[in-house]
């Protein structure tokens, strides 16, 4: 049987046969070459491997996969005596703390058989500060949650006593006050100071911005007089007087008799004297006999009132036990004791007090209006300065070169967005399709979310990805730093629209079944002082380290101080408002690497573990990101963290409790780099096969929790090619070849992305407009291009077209395939043939075969790979 590859159909699954194997065909040459493949059972003679196999298949078949690898007769090799010494040695006994907590703070190493001396005690001593940071933070704050809601508190809130509260974090400040063109930006008329209540002794300032009243209205009367925003906003006052309020308050809540004692504070102690001493008891110290204990008191007080009638005032009376340290012993009647915990104070009447919305917009004008314009101005050692508000939710960065502001939004309640679909279940595998929501448009200018919303969330479903993962979102005031100088970590860009319209692009998501994750960027901020937090109070050590700590030594960006409590009550409290404003359901972590290390990972790396245990780790970053995962994993139990560390420091997706630092996920960055560098550099004649496996397969003891992807952002924006413009861009070569050229270079561009897809772990990630073969790079406006936007854009016309609808298609075709099959979701590969001779790889995974043959001339008439079983194979349906 004969196929011929410009079908590129490269995946084969098995149909159970009592028959011998049959030969079968596998198309997937980039030649385009007739192909023809036997596929014999498991027979190990000579003709089933070729000469230049691959030689190390011993490391990357992986010992869980569901299916043996059976292209190879090597023995297995026997454990060293090293090794055999190693496992007869008993185990280190752990503490009986860290058993009852079920914690060890070295637990992967010894789960790897990681023995280095030097890491593992990093690893101690890196638990011993965490718990000591914890010891700090939990002086402070009552538990964990406390230090991740900070945003309840922080920033600008409507209170419900007709007032906006205000606080900021500005230890290195004087003097404080909120100035807007609500009030004319003076600095005095909202303000507080130093030594008059203005901040405490953390440094978090406090300013009231009360209401006002009308002209010909009354202040209220009562002093918790709440008004009502979001729930019966339009209910205006119930006419209640304060004096029926309580009337009413007191005749259901007292029972008859039961609110006498009230009247007088005296009036309980009085009658306990006058039952134990008489109406004429002593009056002083030497009148007064000795007195009898206190069970002959009852007794008497009992008998002397047998005779009393019922009354319906609860009895507790006290008997002294006469047991040390137990003073007395209360018994009490059951029905008085069922009486009063069925109480419940009369909260119905006290709502009562509640004005609608209406009711005070009639009454007060607010401090504040929705949409003003308003800054935090501080008086400091240096001087008067101003800052936007760190904690802001809506920022103008740069309003046509006019200094940046916030922008309060406080929306009326019938025009504040609600939310109307619930989180999608977290899927077994991720097919992750990333996004930038500026560039997102065909028009060459800046998208919006609504565009975003209307137009490529559908493109997405039918697409068959199940999350989307925005890069650029969070604010920053140049637009051609792509969003990672981020400047105010809790607005959404202000160029796309309003934190409304990014509520709705969330719920449509949602809606469509799609997870939605953030790119975050914690590891760096930038230095932009006005608007950034960049000496935000006057002094250089507020957010971020003072001196060349403080500074990123490539990219002129500031390096926040992690071990810093106030600072990582920011930070943690970030994480979280994304997750309780916005419904994000996920975070990728942006480059660990510059956080990790104090050399912001530009040195050399050799792969030894002493690296990740020297003087240039920063522990206080590493303990910020285990808070971080243990926070948001306890929070929200379903949330997906990933880091991306291009040194992949050891225990990324290990659990907290066993050394690691808890990431869900981990990012391949070797794998694109190695396809843009085999695409630009090398001949594909000379292409690598076993380097290609081996660095697609990354860490075999944590491959199931890699993330792999064969270009994202960063191959195509600001200099870089896609890969779609190196393969499909203008040929070299006379016309005649452009069919030829165009054919090849859509058969590699498919073999690199599904080769990627299938051989990794469970999750994937593809850049928006990659997957059509997008033929032109992005580069974001900036004074080299003249501020142009002609390729800050997605050309989603160009589907249209013959060749990138195929490519569509393709890409569709092996989303549909994880779908159906749940390739992603099931065990690892079990790669048996790496040939770098005949440039042809082949593995197993789940019920399918895969079978690449990667050389550019050369196709194979009988070539023989090993299968699990005999039995009947099919090509799938991918096209």
């Amino acid at each position: 049987m004969r196929a011929k590859c410009s079908s590129a159909r490269p995946i084969i699954s098995k149909t159970e046969q009592s028959s011998s194997p049959a030969a079968l065909v596998l198309a997937m040459n980039s030649s385009a070459l007739p192909v023809a493949i036997s596929l014999p059972s498991n027979d190990p003679s000579p003709n089933f491997r070729s000469r230049r196999n691959f030689n190390s298949q011993q490391k990357i078949a992986f010992k869980r996969a569901k299916w043996r690898c059976s292209a190879t007769d090597q023995p297995q090799q026997k454990p060293s005596q090293q090794q055999q010494q190693r496992q007869r040695q008993p185990k280190k006994k752990k503490t009986q703390t860290e058993v009852e907590k079920g914690i060890d703070p070295v637990g992967f190493l010894t789960k790897l058989d990681i023995s280095h001396k030097p890491f593992a005690q990093f690893l101690r001593e890196r638990y011993k500060s965490l718990k000591d940071l914890k010891d700090e933070i939990f002086k402070r704050y009552m538990n964990l949650r406390d230090i991740a809601s900070g945003f309840e508190l922080l920033g600008m809130h409507r209170h419900v006593q007709h007032r906006v509260d205000f606080m900021e974090w500005a230890p290195g400040a004087r003097y404080c006050s909120v100035v807007g063109d609500f009030n004319g930006w003076s600095p005095t008329e909202n303000s507080a100071r130093e030594g008059h209540f203005g901040h405490d002794d953390y440094g978090y300032w406090f300013i009231i911005l009360e209401d006002k009243l009308r002209d010909g209205e009354e202040p209220d009367e009562l002093f918790f007089q709440q008004y009502n925003y979001v729930d019966d906003y339009d209910k205006g006052d119930s006419g209640v007087t304060a004096e029926e309020l309580f009337k009413k308050a007191n005749d259901d809540y007292w029972e008859p008799g039961e609110d006498r004692y009230v009247k007088s504070r005296f009036e309980i102690a009085a009658k306990l004297y006058e039952q134990i001493f008489g109406p004429n008891g002593p009056q002083t110290e030497e009148e007064l006999e000795e007195i009898p204990d206190a069970e002959t008191r009852y007794n008497a007080w009992k008998e002397q009132h047998k005779d009393d009638p019922p009354s319906n005032l609860p009895r507790y009376d006290v008997i002294d036990d006469g047991k040390e340290y137990d003073i007395y012993k209360i018994v009490n009647d059951p029905v008085s004791r069922a009486k009063f915990r069925a109480k419940k104070p009369p909260l119905p009447y006290w709502l009562e007090t509640r004005k609608g919305r209406k009711a005070w917009l009639k009454k007060y004008m607010p401090a504040i209006p929705h949409g003003s314009k308003y800054r935090v101005y501080f008086n400091t050692s240096d001087g008067p300065l101003e800052r936007v508000p760190a904690w802001a939710p809506y920022v103008v960065p740069d309003a046509d070169g006019n200094q940046p502001f916030a922008v309060h939004w406080e929306p009326p309640p019938e025009y504040t967005y609600k939310w109307k679909h619930k989180h999608p279940e977290v899927p077994k595998s991720l097919r992750i399709y990333e996004c930038h929501v500026g560039i997102s448009g065909l028009e060459p200018k800046i998208a919006s979310f609504n565009d975003f919303t209307e137009k490529v969330l559908p493109h997405v479903k039918e697409a068959g990805y199940n999350v989307i993962q925005l890069i650029g979102l969070v604010e920053h005031k140049d637009y051609f730093t792509v969003g990672y100088r981020v400047t105010n970590l809790y607005a959404v860009s202000s160029r796309y629209g309003t934190p409304d319209d990014f509520k709705r692009l969330v719920d449509e998501a949602h809606g469509l079944g799609l997870l939605v994750f953030l790119d975050i960027v914690h590891s760096y901020s930038a230095a932009d002082e006005m608007v950034g937090l960049s000496l935000f109070d006057g002094s250089n050590d507020c957010f971020f380290h003072t001196g060349k700590r403080g500074h990123h030594k490539f990219w002129g960006t500031r390096m926040f101080k992690y071990g810093d409590v106030d600072v990582l009550h920011f930070l943690l409290s970030n994480l979280n408002w994304w997750v309780v404003e916005y419904h994000i359901d996920g975070f990728q972590f942006h480059s660990l690497t510059s956080m990790i290390y104090t050399h912001n990972g530009f040195a050399s790396f050799s792969g030894d573990m002493e690296e990740y245990c020297n003087q240039y780790v920063d522990k206080d970053a590493l303990m910020y990101l285990i808070l971080a995962n243990e926070i948001l994993h306890a929070l929200h139990p379903k949330i997906i963290t990933i880091a991306e560390d291009a040194t992949l420091y050891p225990g990324l997706c290990e659990p907290t409790s066993q050394g690691g630092l808890g990431f869900d996920y981990f990012v391949n960055l070797s794998a694109s780099e190695m396809w843009s560098s085999l695409l630009g550099n090398v001949p594909d004649c000379d292409w690598n096969m076993s380097k290609i496996v081996s660095t697609l397969i990354g860490n075999r003891h944590s491959a199931d929790k890699m993330l792999l992807y064969a270009e994202n952002h960063n191959q195509s924006i600001s200099g870089g090619c896609s890969f779609g413009e190196i393969l499909l861009g203008e040929p070299r070569e006379h016309a005649s070849d452009r069919k030829a050229s165009i054919l090849r270079g859509c058969s590699v561009h498919k073999m690199i992305r599904l080769i990627s897809f299938t051989i990794g772990g469970h999750a994937y990630l593809n850049f928006m407009g990659n997957e059509f073969g997008h033929p032109k790079r992005v580069e974001f406006p900036m004074p080299s291009n003249n501020f142009s936007f002609s390729l800050a854009n997605r050309h989603w016309d160009l589907l249209e077209a013959r060749v990138h609808q195929e490519l569509f298609s393709f890409d569709k075709d092996m989303m549909n395939i994880d779908e159906k099959e749940r390739i992603l979701s099931r065990g690892l590969p079990n790669i048996h043939h790496v040939n770098d001779t005949t440039m042809v790889i082949s593995y197993l995974r789940g019920p399918l075969l895969f079978i690449f043959n990667f050389h550019p001339t050369t196709s194979y008439e009988r070539y023989s790979v090993g299968v699990e079983e005999a039995g009947e194979y099919h090509v799938s349906g991918i096209s």
